[in-house]
């Protein structure tokens, strides 16, 4: 079989099991969030925290939550990393560094999964386990729990109340999460990741030389860190390591456990407010961003001709698997940027001018094409609101969405959503070029250097975690640089989305007239991909102008 049919074999065998898992899991998560029982395990959950899991609570209470659990979460991981060496199953690994500990603990509480570190060679297995894939757990749950909350402010009316953030973040991780995990680790396993407590092994290669590698519970964390879109790595090589990713098939599944949630969230959301048409239209945003993307990104590293050797050899193969080839790699490539996962199966810092660019360019459009477990959703919800009031100012009419006006408040919260993760990229990326250094630390000059501090702060600020490897980023300035940008790009973003929930819930739902605009037709998803593409993307172009098209350009 040829490299083009196999690609566009597992292109369609992807959107197949998407199409099919679309229906049933986006129906079984919106009754996770709206069913009145708890089970047992739920309420001895209940029980140990003292939470009352049925008192409702207002969007300030629950953003308390959020944060509450938040900086708990960052606190006992940063300990775990600087107590490792005092810890069971640290095979001997030294304590992290105060710096690479906090961005550490930064990084995963926020979903981001940055990665300053070596896996195998800095984190023993106990934080592997019980630190770094637990919090792969709940900071996705957080993700779903908060769009949840924003599901409830367009569905309820009258009231201040949200939700109970206990409650959502125990019913995602022991409903939706774990038992999905335990499944396709199983699968995993069967495939042939790597699932053991061993160290180090000392084997003998085929060319008679002594090696050292190292075992670990891998597939367990492998399983979670894609499904979760939470993209951190048990090996340094991520994803492009065979322990991780042993063969095409696992490769096919790791993107398709990224997608899932994600593209599967819409029907959710089409469930909870009562119009399975909103959920549609929202998808089908989703899925044309992701195609053309899929489609760039392939066209230009099978076609490059920034390089007459890669030309010849049929594409750029620098950075890329073998076992993969080019097609699968654009594709885990274009999946892991359009959602928040950060995983990679390849080295993006070895793509071409326009493969690159546009992995910087799908996390600069907020990540929302399925995007994170739950900030995808709310991201692409944001938007929504946004292309809404561009048509009522265009009619001259109060703009309308899902029943509920679009006043000066829900502006301002939506408004303040879309400007927060630019302001971090762009003062982030020009403290960071402006500082001699911290230029240092790019291992090319010119725009393709400027592109790996671009993608850094990218990534950091959208929460994704993938990086142009060839920037040295673990440096005391770098650490505490990014680790920054990725709390205030998690979190400030959502203090907007919980306001926008709390006002949203607060009204009277009008009724529709001739007047109101559909927003579950074509039409509405046209005028939302160019509101998407107008208003976030051209925020970047002055950045990318200085990157990644300059260099293509050149």
């Amino acid at each position: 079989m040829n490299a083009t049919l196999a690609g566009w074999l597992q292109i369609i065998a992807l959107v197949g099991a998407l199409a099919l898992t679309f229906r049933p899991l986006g129906d079984y998560m919106a009754h996770v969030l709206t069913s009145p029982r708890h089970w047992r395990a739920e309420r001895l959950v209940y029980r140990v925290g003292g939470v009352h899991a049925d008192a409702e609570q207002t969007w300030p209470g629950y953003l308390r939550g959020v944060l509450a659990f938040s900086v708990v979460s960052v606190l006992f991981l940063y300990g775990f990393l600087r107590l490792q060496s005092h810890l069971l199953l640290s095979l001997g690994m030294k304590p992290v560094s105060p710096a690479l500990a906090f961005n550490t603990a930064a990084s995963f509480v926020t979903n981001t999964n940055w990665q300053a570190y070596s896996g195998e060679a800095a984190m023993g297995h106990l934080v592997q386990m019980a630190g770094l894939a637990v919090q792969n757990f709940v900071s996705a749950a957080v993700g779903i729990a908060v769009v949840a909350a924003l599901i409830r402010g367009f569905a309820r009316k009258k009231t201040g109340q949200v939700g109970n953030f206990w409650q959502d973040l125990t019913r995602i991780v022991l409903r939706i999460l774990l038992p999905i995990s335990l499944v396709m680790a199983v699968v995993l396993v069967a495939a042939g990741t790597v699932e053991n407590f061993h160290g180090f092994q000392s084997i003998t290669t085929i060319a008679g030389q002594h090696q050292s590698v190292p075992g670990g519970p891998v597939a367990s964390q492998e399983v979670i860190k894609e499904l979760g879109t939470n993209g951190g790595g048990f090996y340094n090589a991520n994803s492009a390591h065979p322990f991780e990713n042993p063969n095409p098939f696992t490769n096919w599944l790791e993107i398709y456990l990224l997608l899932v949630i994600g593209f599967s969230l819409p029907r959710t959301f089409g469930k909870m407010v009562g119009d399975k048409r909103q959920g549609y239209a929202i998808v089908a945003v989703m899925a044309l961003i992701w195609a053309a993307s899929v489609g760039i990104v392939t066209a230009n590293e099978l076609h490059s001709v920034s390089s007459s050797a890669g030309h010849a050899a049929g594409g750029m193969m620098e950075g890329k698997e073998q076992r993969f080839g080019i097609w699968a790699s654009a594709l885990f490539a274009v999946s892991t940027t359009l959602t928040s996962c950060g995983a990679v199966n390849s080295f993006h810092d070895s793509y071409t001018p326009g493969g690159g660019g546009l992995t910087i360019f799908n996390m600069m459009l907020g990540e929302i094409a399925p995007g994170g477990t739950g900030s995808g959703l709310y991201g692409i919800l944001i938007l929504a609101i946004v292309a809404v009031f561009v048509a009522g100012l265009m009619v001259g009419r109060t703009p309308e969405y899902l029943g509920k006006k679009l006043r000066g408040r829900e502006m301002k919260y939506a408004s303040l959503y879309i400007l927060t993760t630019p302001a971090i990229v762009l003062t982030g990326t020009g403290i960071a070029m402006a500082l001699p250094g911290e230029r240092a630390a790019m291992l090319n000059r010119g725009p393709h250097g400027f592109s790996e501090v671009l993608y850094a702060f990218t990534s950091a600020a959208n929460n994704n975690g993938s990086a142009f490897a060839g920037l040295s980023a673990n440096t005391v300035w770098y650490n505490t640089a990014l680790g920054l940008a990725m709390i205030l790009g998690r979190f400030l973003p959502m203090v907007f989305v919980l306001a926008l929930a709390g006002s949203l819930a607060q009204q009277q739902p009008v009724p529709i007239t001739a007047g109101t605009l559909p927003t579950h037709r074509p039409q509405f998803v046209g005028l939302l991909s160019a509101v998407i593409l107008i208003v976030v993307g051209l925020t970047y172009l002055p950045a990318l102008a200085l990157g990644p098209l300059a260099e293509g350009l050149h």
